[in-house]
C-alpha cells in the first residue's frame, strides 16, 4: 500500500442560504412599519424601483419559486394587468383606520414660560407644570424636579434625598416642594404609596378625621376583611365604618393615569376576515399592502445609453434586485394569506361564537396543513394582526395550548378561562375550586383542581375565601 496524493469524487447535500433567500425570510417576519422602512431604503438605493400607486392592487401569482432556477418575473407594473387574482377586491371600505388620540390641555395664560414644558413627556407633567407658574423659590425648583420624576400613575418613587443632592438643595426645601406638588390637582398626586395617596384625597375632600386616618393606616386589615378589628381601632360602629369604606372606594388609587396619553400608533390589520354567504373571506388589508414597481422604461433608457462594463454590471444587478424584491413581496403576501386562511378554518368556532369556542392549535399543525415549515408559520404569526367582527388580534394569539374536553378536539386555555370567569361572575353562593371543577366537567372540561386554581389566578380572581370577604365588605359599604 503506497502513500501519495490522490483525487476522490464525493456527493453530498447541503442547504445554502443565499442572500436573496435570506432577504425573503427577513421580509416575511417584518411588521408593517418595519417593512415600510426596508422598502424606503430599497427605493432610495435602487433607481429601478418606484413606489406604486395607492389604487393599484398587489397581485398574487402562482408561478413563483425561490431558488437559483426560479424564472425571472415580469415587472410589477405589468403584473397588475396580467389577469391573476388580486388580493384587494372590492372591500376597501371594510378596512378600519385607527386614529391615535392625545389629550390637549387648555391654553395657558399669556406670559407662561413654555420652556418649562419642553422636557415633559406626559400630559400629567404638563398639567402639573401649568399649575406651578408664578412660583420661583427653591421649593418651586424642587417641585418642578419632582413633577418630572413622577411615574405615570402619579406616584413618586425617587427618594427625596436623591433629589436634594441633584439640585444641591436642602432636604427641607425638597420636602416643601413635595408638599407643593401634593397640593396640586389631581388630589393624591405626588404620593409615595397607596396610603399617602388616599390620605391626600381624604384631606382634599375634608374627610381626613382621626377615624379615617386610622382606617388608612390599616389598609392591610381592610384587605383581609377584618372589620371587627377595624371598628375597634377606628372607634366607630358598623354604620360609620361602612360609610368610611364607601368613601375610600370612591378615591382614585392611581390619580395620574387619567392623564395618560393614548399610544402614538395603534397596530393596523394585515389580514381582514369577513363573513360572506359562502363562508369566510380572508383578504389582505389594502391599506397596508406594499406597492413597489419595477420601472422598466427607465431601465430601457439606461441600457441603450453609453455604458462601461462596470455600469452595465451595476444596472443588471439593480434589475435583478428589483425583480427579486417584487417576487419576495408577492410570496410574502401569498404566505400570509395561506397561514391566515388555515387559522380561520381551524378556529371557525371562535369567529362564529367567540372565545369560548377557541380550540388548541399549534404552529406545526398549521405548517403541515399548508405545506410549509413550522419556522415559516412562526415568522408569519409574528407582528401580524387580523381584523374580524370580534376585534383586532395578533395572529400568534390564535395558537393556544389545550386541555381535555368531551368534544375530542380539546379546548383552549382561553376557552376554559372564559368558562371560569362566567361561572364566578354569575355565582350567587361563593363557588370553591372543587365546585368549579364539577361545574366545568358538566360543560365538557376535564380539569384538575390545581389547573382550575391556576387559571383563576391568571384571571386575577381571588380564592373563594377572598371573594367571600370582598362580598362582606361590599355588603357593609352598600
Amino acid at each position: 500500500m503506497s502513500l501519495g496524493p490522490g483525487l476522490q469524487l464525493r456527493t453530498s447535500q447541503s442547504l445554502v442560504l443565499t442572500p436573496q433567500l435570506a432577504q425573503a425570510i427577513k421580509l416575511l417576519q417584518l411588521s408593517n412599519l418595519e417593512l415600510e422602512a426596508v422598502l424606503a431604503e430599497e427605493l432610495a438605493k435602487n433607481p429601478l424601483l418606484e413606489a406604486g400607486s395607492q389604487d393599484r392592487g398587489v397581485v398574487v401569482r402562482e408561478d413563483h419559486e425561490f431558488g437559483e432556477d426560479a424564472p425571472d418575473p415580469v415587472g410589477a407594473d405589468q403584473l397588475a394587468g396580467a389577469g391573476d387574482e388580486a388580493l384587494d377586491n372590492d372591500w376597501r371600505e371594510a378596512a378600519l383606520e385607527f386614529d391615535s388620540a392625545s389629550e390637549v390641555g387648555s391654553a395657558p395664560e399669556d406670559g407662561f414660560d413654555f420652556d418649562r414644558l419642553a422636557a415633559c413627556d406626559s400630559s400629567l407633567c404638563e398639567h402639573l407644570m401649568g399649575q406651578l407658574q408664578g412660583h420661583g423659590d427653591a421649593a418651586a425648583r424642587a417641585a418642578e424636579a419632582i413633577v418630572h420624576e413622577l411615574e405615570e400613575t402619579g406616584y413618586l418613587a425617587t427618594p427625596l434625598v436623591d433629589i436634594a443632592k441633584t439640585l444641591e438643595l436642602t432636604i427641607k426645601d425638597v420636602q416643601s416642594g413635595l408638599a407643593l406638588v401634593q397640593s396640586l390637582d389631581p388630589p393624591g398626586v405626588g404620593a409615595r404609596n397607596l396610603a399617602e395617596c388616599l390620605a391626600l384625597q381624604a384631606k382634599a375632600a375634608d374627610r381626613y378625621d382621626p377615624a379615617m386616618r386610622r382606617l388608612i393606616d390599616n389598609l392591610d386589615l381592610l384587605a383581609k376583611g377584618q372589620m371587627a378589628a377595624l371598628k375597634r381601632i377606628c372607634g366607630v360602629d358598623d354604620e360609620d365604618l361602612a360609610d368610611m369604606v364607601r368613601e375610600l372606594r370612591a378615591y382614585d388609587p392611581k390619580p395620574g393615569c387619567q392623564f395618560a396619553r393614548e399610544p402614538d400608533t395603534a397596530p393596523e390589520a394585515d389580514v381582514i376576515v369577513r363573513r360572506t354567504g359562502q363562508g369566510w373571506a380572508v383578504e389582505l388589508n389594502p391599506a397596508n399592502l406594499p406597492r413597489v414597481l419595477v420601472n422598466r422604461r427607465y431601465y430601457a433608457e439606461l441600457k441603450t445609453g453609453p455604458q462601461s462594463k462596470e455600469s452595465r454590471a451595476w444596472l443588471s444587478d439593480c434589475l435583478g434586485q428589483a425583480n427579486w424584491l417584487v417576487r419576495a413581496l408577492d410570496q410574502r403576501a401569498k404566505t400570509i394569506i395561506k397561514v391566515a386562511g388555515e387559522i380561520v378554518t381551524r378556529q371557525e368556532g371562535f369567529f362564529r361564537n367567540g372565545v369560548s369556542q377557541l380550540k388548541p392549535l399549534t404552529m406545526s399543525a398549521v405548517a403541515d396543513a399548508v405545506g410549509m415549515h413550522e419556522s415559516t408559520v412562526s415568522r408569519v404569526a409574528a407582528n401580524k394582526y387580523l381584523l374580524c367582527d370580534r376585534g383586532l388580534f395578533e395572529l400568534k394569539w390564535f395558537f393556544r395550548s389545550g386541555v381535555a374536553a368531551d368534544s375530542g378536539d380539546g379546548a383552549s386555555a382561553e376557552a376554559v378561562k372564559a368558562a371560569i370567569s362566567r361561572l364566578i361572575a354569575n355565582e350567587t353562593d361563593i363557588l370553591s375550586d372543587d365546585t368549579l371543577v364539577d361545574l366545568l366537567k358538566e360543560q365538557g372540561f376535564d380539569l384538575a383542581r390545581r389547573t382550575v386554581a391556576k387559571y383563576r389566578e391568571a384571571l386575577g380572581i381571588g380564592s373563594s375565601i377572598q371573594r367571600r370577604r370582598q362580598r362582606a365588605i361590599a355588603g357593609k359599604a352598600a
